[in-house]
Order: structure tokens, then sequence, then C-alpha cells
């Protein structure tokens, strides 16, 4: 079967095999009366502990946390996943098949006020825009386990612009599967399964007051509002200050300060517990304006169209318009500033064109420092981009993998994992 990596760097890698674990492939034992023993789970963990905290513990100016769909994602005592919160998008996929295989949806989140429509079944359409003649897995009527929404998706969107016979029916299908994946990406924050809090309060204070933490997502979710919002952070999202906020990126140039004077000196003192979000495939809280003319921020559950990329091959495109052009642009900006650190967690580096801002920036950069969190460092099949950045962590640039996720055990080791292990 092969070791399991945990944590490797261009000189460090930790691994484990059964109950051996080593360090650059050489067992880690500890010396004792009776000879050398190996160590046990909690003492390798302390190490790759160790290894993270060497590799994010130093003074950066700037740290970015890059939260993609596998940080929603929670997993039971059976290690599956709870499908109470975040869904992979096969998942996602599921649920599309099962609620328009009667051929008709009610609308739960985009259209409320809308009675029952007639839509399509997944598999006829499939058929007719040429993505497939058979996505059913035959032996239990579900998913083949290769359908792709996302390439779906974007020969739907292309299918329909030119469409002429049940030209309404093919939109009312689209706009349910996009309802559906609204509602299959809207649930609440529960601070004892979700640990995007502590990641938070953990990176914003390696930061000096002046600095803000930033968060990039590119997620439709509220968790990082809803986890800041528990802990009394002000968050700036690109959104004003107002009753009804609407989107000015100017605002991220802001900070919060007070001007404190007494006898000797006068000075600003920077407001603690602030960061900046940049969502940059929108959110579920997104709306445009009655005018048209502006994106405002609503309670998720606000009537209205949300403002969002969904998955197709067309989001490169969409991440051209406003408000999306000025997110990306600032991500973009952010990973160009020296001394930056960079997490990432639940970003399997599938989406190419955020995927290769960072690599870029890993190639140009010399004061970016990467670290790269997953459920797993040892993919059979790794995508081309995660391949790339492998490849550039062995050629010396300053990037590391660690086998963690958000909701389990990416906050143990920032902070140190404790040293007993249940």
């Amino acid at each position: 079967m092969g070791k399991t990596r945990y944590f490797t760097s261009s000189n460090i890698n930790l691994s484990a095999e059964g109950d051996c674990y080593y360090l650059n492939g050489e067992p880690l034992e500890r010396e004792e009366k009776s000879g050398k023993t190996n160590y046990k789970l909690s003492e390798f963990k302390g190490e790759v502990s160790k290894a993270v905290s060497k590799f994010v513990d130093r003074s950066f100016e700037n740290i970015i946390v890059l939260i993609g769909a596998g940080a929603s994602v929670v997993m039971d005592d059976n290690d599956s996943i709870d499908g109470r919160y975040g869904k992979t998008v096969s998942m996602i996929a599921e649920t599309v098949f099962n609620q328009l295989k009667s051929g008709s949806y009610c609308f739960q989140y985009s259209k409320p006020e809308k009675n029952e429509i007639n839509v399509f079944p997944l598999e006829k359409m499939a058929v007719k825009i040429g993505y497939s003649d058979n996505i059913l897995d035959e032996t239990n009527n579900k998913l083949d386990s290769s359908f792709d929404l996302e390439a779906f998706l974007s020969r739907l969107i292309m299918h329909n612009q030119f469409v002429v016979e049940d030209k309404e029916k093919w939109e009312e299908s689209q706009s349910a599967i996009f309802d559906i994946i609204k509602q299959e990406t809207s649930y609440g924050y529960d601070k004892d399964v979700f640990h995007h809090a502590a990641l938070i309060n953990i990176l914003s204070k390696k930061l000096a007051s002046e600095s803000k933490l930033s968060v990039v997502t590119t997620n439709y979710d509220t968790l990082v509002e809803d986890a800041a919002e528990s802990m009394n952070y002000t968050v700036f999202d690109g959104f004003s200050f107002s009753r009804t906020p609407r989107f000015d990126d100017d605002m991220f140039e802001w900070h919060l300060s007070k001007h404190v004077s007494d006898v000797k000196t006068r000075e600003n003192i920077y407001k603690k517990n602030v960061i900046d979000l940049l969502k940059i495939h929108g959110s579920l809280t997104w709306r445009m304006s009655k005018s048209g003319e502006n994106v405002v921020r609503l309670d998720k559950h606000a009537p209205g169209e949300s403002v969002m990329i969904f998955p197709s091959s067309d989001k490169y495109m969409q991440s051209y318009e406003e408000p999306y052009f000025e997110l990306f642009a600032r991500f973009q900006d952010l990973l160009k500033r020296p001394n930056t650190l960079l997490v990432t967690t639940g970003f399997s580096f599938a989406d190419n064109h955020i995927s290769r801002m960072i690599i870029q920036a890993v190639s140009h950069n010399p004061g970016l420092s990467t670290l790269i969190t997953d459920y797993s460092l040892d993919s059979a099949k790794p995508n081309k981009n995660w391949s790339e950045l492998q490849h550039m962590m062995e050629n010396a640039n300053s990037v590391a993998f660690l086998r963690a996720t958000l909701n389990k055990d990416l906050t143990k080791y920032l902070v140190g994992y404790p040293e007993e292990i249940s």
C-alpha cells in the first residue's frame, strides 16, 4: 500500500505506514532503557505540527487563506461525509438527478413564488445537448461516477442560448439546477462542527495589528461571515457599511483605527479582529439592485437571483465581469506582495483560472510561501496544477503540503497537536 504522506516540503517528508512513522524515509524512534522504540501516533503528529509551525511561524507581513468547497465538508465518526453540511460536487449532482427525475420541480430558493413547473429529467437533457447518451449506473439507477456536473452545465448553458423548441422549459430546467445548487450550499454555521472561527483566529494573531488577514473563498455559503460574527470580528467584504450594503471595491483599502493622544505622543491604534473577505465566485447573499446598476448584499433568503458564478467552463470568462473582476484582481495583487503566507484548505486546484494565478505567483514572487492542505496528498491521478506545484516544491520553492482538513485537524497542527490523541 505504501507510505501515507502527512507533511512534505523541499527538505522534510513525514509519512506513516501502519503503526510505523518516518522522517525523510527513516523510522522515527526514541531512545529508551530497553533500546529504541517506535514513535506513537501522538508523537508523530507532534512532529508534523512542529514542521508546520516552522513553515508558518515567521514574521509574515501578509497572510492569505484560500477556502475551497472541501472546507465546508464535515466527516462523521465513520469517516463518511455528513450530508447536513457541505457536499461534494458529485453529491450535488446526485441531488439534481433525483429532484428532476419526476419531470417537475418547485423552486425553493430563487423563485419561491412560482408553483410547480415542468422540467426535463437530467438524463434526457444529457442526450439532447450531446453530453452523453447514458449518464446512469444501471446497477443502482444512480448517476454514473464519471458524470461531470461542470461539463454538463457548460453544454446546457451553450445549448440554451440557441434552442428554439421548448425554450421556456429548457430555461426553467437550467434555473432549477441552479436553485438546487443554492439549496445544497446553504447551511447554518455550527461552531461545534465547523472550525472556520479557529482558523481565522489563529492566522489573524500571527499578523501585526495594522495588517488584516485576507480570506479568499470560492464558496457561496456564509460560513466565514458567520464564524467571524461569532467572535465579534469586523469583516470588510467589499460592501459599504450602509443600511443596504452595495459593492464598492475601495472598501478593502480601509482600516478601522482610532486616534489616541497623550502628553507625549499622538498615534493611531488599529482595531483588532478585522479581516478582508473576497468571495471570488459570488455569494448566496448577493443580489442585483432594483436599478440593475449595483450589486447589493441582503439576507441569503431574500427574493431575487443570487449573483454567483455557477460551475461551468464559462466561469473563467465570468471572472472578467463585475464584481468578480475586481475581486480576482485584488487576489492577484495579494499574491504578488512580499513576505506573504498563503494557506489553502479544501481547494483541489482543479479550478484552472485560480490555480494558474497561484502557480504564477509561486514562480515569480520569492517572498511567497504556500502551505497546501488537503485530505490526501497521495492521489493516484493528481490534476495538472497539483502536479506542477509538487514539482515546484521539489525544486526548492517555498511550497509545502499538509494532509489535513479544516473541520478535523488543520487548526490542531497550526497550534500544536495535544500530547495525547484518542
